[in-house]
C-alpha cells in the first residue's frame, strides 16, 4: 500500500513537472516572438528615419542596451527610452520609438478616429531641432517662400520640406480649376510659419519649425472648437484628393487625428514612409525590409547598417 501511495505521489510530481515545463517552454516561447517582434518594428521605424533625414541621420549606434540616430550635428537620439507612459506623457515627451508606434492611415475615412489615436500628432523635439532648427533665429534663416494661392507663405527648406510642399500646392493648383470643393479646402490659406507653443501647453507648434501649413478654416474643424459629430460633417465633406495629394508628398493630416484638426497639414514624411512600407501586420516568416525597394543600393546599404547594429 506504502509503496502504491509513493508511486502515485511520483507519477503526480512528474506530471505537475511536464506541465510547468511546458508553461516555461510556451512562456519563452511567447517572450521570444515579442522580442523579435519589438526588433523588426524597430528596425522599420529606424529605416523610415533614416530614409525621411538621409541629410541630417549619419549613423546608427548602440550604447548600453539603448539603440540610437546619430545626427549631423554630434547629437544622439534615443529611440526607445523604456519608459511606461500614458497618450497624455506620450506628446510631452515622446521618443522616436513613440513617434511612430500608431500606424496611419493611407486610405480616405469618413469618421473621426477611434480614442487618443493620433498618428503624427507626438513629435520628437529633439528630432524636429536637429533638422529644422533648435531657435527661432535658426529656423527663421531655413524658410522660403512657397506660392499658397495668390499669396506667398513662409516654409521651411530643410529635407524638402519647402520644395514638397510646391508639389503638393502645384498639383492642387490644376484640380481646383475643374473641383470646386478643392477651391473652398484650399483658399484662404490659415497660415504657415509661426514660432509659437500649441495652444494650452508649452510645447512648440510644428507651425514654429515651419512644417505645417492650415487651409481654409471653419469652425468645425478643430476638436476644442466642435463636437465629434460637428467634426464629422466637415470630415465628410472635405476632399480625398486634397488629402491624397498631400499624403503622396509627405504630408500627415489632422484630420486622420481623434483630436482632430481638420485645416492641418504636417510635413512628415517618415511617417508617411512607414504607413506606405509597413502597413501590413509583421510576419516573422519574412524578411523585415519586406515591402521595401531593397534592391536600391542606398537603401540596401541602410538595410545592412541596420541588421549589423541590431542583428538579423
Amino acid at each position: 500500500m506504502r509503496k502504491m501511495y509513493t508511486c502515485t505521489i511520483v507519477i503526480s510530481l512528474l506530471f505537475n513537472l511536464i506541465a510547468h515545463s511546458k508553461i516555461l517552454a510556451t512562456n519563452v516561447t511567447v517572450n521570444t516572438q515579442n522580442t523579435n517582434i519589438y526588433n523588426v518594428t524597430m528596425k522599420q521605424d529606424l529605416l523610415c528615419l533614416m530614409l525621411a533625414y538621409p541629410e541630417y541621420i549619419t549613423n546608427i549606434e548602440e550604447n548600453d542596451g539603448y539603440i540610437y540616430l546619430v545626427m549631423k550635428s554630434g547629437k544622439k537620439l534615443r529611440y526607445d527610452d523604456r519608459l511606461q507612459k500614458n497618450s497624455e506623457t506620450k506628446l510631452i515627451n515622446p521618443d522616436l520609438q513613440d513617434t511612430l508606434e500608431q500606424s496611419y492611415p493611407l486610405t480616405p475615412i469618413k469618421t473621426i478616429m477611434g480614442e487618443n489615436f493620433d498618428p503624427g500628432r507626438c513629435r520628437s523635439y529633439g528630432l524636429l531641432s536637429e533638422v529644422y532648427g533648435n531657435s527661432k533665429q535658426v529656423i527663421e534663416s531655413n524658410l522660403t517662400k512657397v506660392k499658397v494661392g495668390y499669396k506667398n507663405y513662409q516654409f521651411s527648406k530643410s529635407s524638402s520640406a519647402s520644395s514638397s510642399l510646391q508639389s503638393v500646392m502645384k498639383d492642387l493648383n490644376t484640380l481646383a480649376q475643374s473641383d470646386s470643393n478643392v477651391r473652398k479646402c484650399l483658399s484662404p490659406c490659415s497660415g504657415t510659419f509661426n514660432y509659437r507653443v500649441i495652444s494650452g501647453t508649452n510645447r512648440l507648434s510644428p507651425h514654429a519649425y515651419g512644417i505645417a501649413i492650415d487651409l481654409a478654416s471653419d469652425k468645425r474643424d478643430y476638436w476644442k472648437w466642435a463636437s465629434k459629430e460637428e467634426g464629422e460633417k466637415r470630415l465628410i465633406s472635405y476632399s480625398n484628393e486634397l488629402v491624397e495629394i498631400f499624403e503622396q508628398n509627405g504630408f500627415v493630416w489632422g484630420g486622420k487625428w481623434s483630436h482632430f484638426d481638420i485645416l492641418h497639414f504636417e510635413y512628415r514624411p517618415e511617417i508617411i514612409l512607414k504607413s506606405r512600407y509597413f502597413r501590413s501586420s509583421i510576419n516573422l516568416q519574412k524578411a523585415w525590409y519586406e515591402g521595401v525597394p531593397s534592391k536600391d543600393e542606398p537603401i540596401k546599404k541602410l538595410i545592412e547598417k541596420i541588421d549589423k547594429i541590431i542583428g538579423v
